[in-house]
């Protein structure tokens, strides 16, 4: 039996084209004729269940195999093989009607897996590696002839009778001079682990030695011999193939530090199962986030039936839990996927909605379960939460049933709880509940000091994302307002009705007023006197909170809508408490001590707010040594 042919593509030469076009992507050969060698042994198994295979199945295994002196590839498997018939059918019709179409539309196509996928090229992505094919192929059907097909990249090829005697199907990779590096195993073994590690069928790649108990020496002592086993690379039966009865947490531990062995042990996890309106499994795992943002995105798997697509999912899960860990399976999404597909696909759609809400509910579970224990995670899984919360609305309506805002004392409140918690003595005079927080519980300690001793309660925001936590909350409750501790003195924070009254006149206050616009000399620093408590601190400087918290998001957002503030200039209050005795004082002396004693005064405001360093930092040593030594 011979044949010569030309594959039905319609081209002169579409090979090179391939190659050319898909060699960024060049590793995926493997991934594709693996795949196929998977199906193909998948296939012969359901068919002697359904009694259409006869005789023994066998060794059921794919095996690849790497020839540095023959500079080959090989790709073996036992599966239903195919006929010469089929081959033509298969190998020769490239799925679609023509060149012209495919010289249209690849130059649209954004990445390999687009195109393989879009034009059926599966098989020809050998070509990107390969500069001849050969197929060794016997089919499992009775009475039928071993074919051979061979094509050297040009749209020729050639039938002959093949060599095999069992069923299943070899390909044989003819290594191109450009793509020699695939001829290493470690090259080879990297791909497959990436590609092929969970797949359903034994992947056999080489050999490898192991030491087994030979008995034991005179001392009693166990000897061992080494001993030579097929190297199977994969794990046939991973945890999200298993029900969730059956398996242990350690069973979910163990396969968490498979996936990522230099991590610390998730919190927990979640294992997905559902099979209408779409199939999925999976299991998602929640990391130890704490403040790393960016550090831990791109650590969910996206499989198709066991094979490995792809770590950029950010299509199919809702983009704040792309700081989760773990895998999700599903045959619904192609194996050669294109991120224009995951953007139309409506199962999609469905996946990301389904994945929010399992999140979500779990999350409510353990909080309903034990709240101790969810208090005690809330540190490494808050920003998770929060993240949630502002990016997806119907996250933030199941979350905020659990989420957590946590107190300088340590307590921990949910939402509304804090809000009744405050309700009454943090009303100002024009009814809003104002919501008091730090970002930095020692820097800005004298201000939470002075919160507390009015009976008020100091919140902990902290996190990279809590300006965009803060302004949300703002937006979804009612009258309430959120103000960072040190933007302003507490009596100007939270307004009440009853006001203090200076205990110095206008003019004592306008003299005042000069003596410390003169004393520090900055166009930025916008000085009032204000009565406050006798024993309050004499100076504060503050920022209001609405430009300080719109400059702070220009910076963690890179500037965008916030931008605009990004760009201002930095404007702070500088409050004197006029009912203060070093007011006294500064009245009651020379004009020389005066300035001294006010930029004395400013000076310990700054150094209170972390704004004092270098000369200014050095003058105020030098003259509180003076001061000290004079008295």
């Amino acid at each position: 039996m011979q044949e010569k042919g030309h594959i039905s593509i319609h081209t002169e030469n579409i090979f090179p084209i391939i190659k050319k076009f898909l060699y960024s992507d060049n590793e995926i050969f493997l991934r594709e004729l693996v795949s196929n060698a998977v199906d193909a042994t998948q296939k012969i198994k359901r068919l002697s269940s359904l009694g259409e295979a006869k005789g023994e199945l066998g060794d059921l295994k794919v095996e690849v195999a790497v020839d540095k002196d023959a500079k080959t590839i090989t790709i073996k498997d036992a599966g239903i093989g195919m006929t010469a018939d089929e081959i033509k059918k298969y190998i020769n019709q490239v799925a679609f009607s023509g060149a012209t179409e495919f010289m249209e539309k690849f130059r649209e196509a954004k990445d390999a897996n687009e195109i393989i996928g879009k034009f059926g090229l599966g098989f020809y992505s050998a070509f990107m590696v390969a500069d001849l094919v050969e197929i060794d192929t016997l089919s499992y059907k009775e009475d039928t002839a071993p074919a051979r097909w061979t094509c050297d990249g040009s749209t020729e090829f050639e039938i002959t009778e093949g060599s095999r005697t069992t069923r299943g199907t070899t390909i044989t990779l003819h290594i191109a001079e450009d793509a020699a590096e695939f001829l290493d195993d470690y090259k080879i073994e990297g791909i497959l682990n990436k590609y092929c590690k969970f797949l359903p069928v034994p992947i056999q790649f080489g050999t490898r030695t192991v030491s087994d108990p030979d008995g034991e020496d005179e001392q009693g002592e166990t000897k061992y011999k080494d001993v030579t086993v097929d190297n199977i690379i994969n794990n046939t039966h991973p945890i999200w193939t298993k029900a969730p009865g059956d398996l242990e947490d350690e069973d979910y531990l163990s396969f968490y530090r498979e996936l990522y062995p230099m991590s610390d042990d998730p919190l927990f996890w979640i294992h997905l199962n559902v099979d209408y309106p779409f199939n999925l499994t999976g299991v998602l795992y929640f990391p130890k986030v704490k403040n790393e943002l960016e550090l831990q995105r791109n650590k969910i798997r996206l499989f198709s039936r066991q094979v490995f697509i792809t770590d950029e999912v950010k299509d199919i899960v809702p983009e704040f839990l792309m700081l989760l860990h773990g895998v999700i399976d599903s045959p619904d999404i192609p194996l050669n996927v294109s991120r224009s597909f995951l953007q139309a696909d409506s199962n999609v759609k469905k996946i990301n909605t389904y994945i929010t809400k399992k999140v979500a509910d779990k999350l409510a579970e353990i909080f309903r379960n034990d709240r101790k224990d969810f208090e005690a995670k809330w540190s490494d899984i808050s920003l998770f939460v929060k993240y949630g919360m502002i990016t997806e609305d119907k996250f933030y309506e199941k979350a905020k049933d659990f989420a957590l805002l946590s107190s300088t004392d340590g307590n921990f409140y949910t939402i509304e709880e804090y809000k009744t918690k405050v309700n009454i003595t943090q009303t100002d005079k024009n009814g809003n509940v104002v919501i008091l927080y730090s970002n930095d519980k020692g820097k800005q300690d004298a201000y939470i000091q002075s919160a507390l001793k009015k009976g008020y309660d100091v919140l902990i925001f902290d996190s990279p994302i809590d300006n965009h936590f803060i302004s949300q909350l703002e937006q979804k409750l009612e009258k309430t307002q959120i103000k960072r501790v040190d933007a302003d003195i507490i009596s100007k924070l939270i307004e009440k009705e009853e006001q203090l009254e200076l205990a110095i006149s206008e003019e004592q206050s306008a003299t005042v007023k000069q003596v410390f616009e003169k004393a520090i000399s900055n166009g930025t620093m916008n000085v009032e006197v204000i009565a406050s408590q006798e024993e309050e601190v004499p100076v504060t400087v503050t920022q209001d909170e609405f430009t300080r918290r719109m400059k702070e998001m220009a910076k963690t957002s890179g500037g965008g809508m916030f931008g605009f503030y990004g760009s201002m200039p930095d404007n702070y209050k500088v409050s004197v408490n006029g009912n203060s005795k070093l007011i006294q004082r500064i009245l009651g002396t020379t004009e020389t001590e005066q300035e001294t004693l006010a930029r004395q005064a400013f000076d310990l405001a700054l150094l209170s707010q972390g704004m004092l360093s270098g000369e200014a930092l050095t003058a105020f040593v030098n003259r509180s040594v003076k001061m000290m030594s004079d008295n």
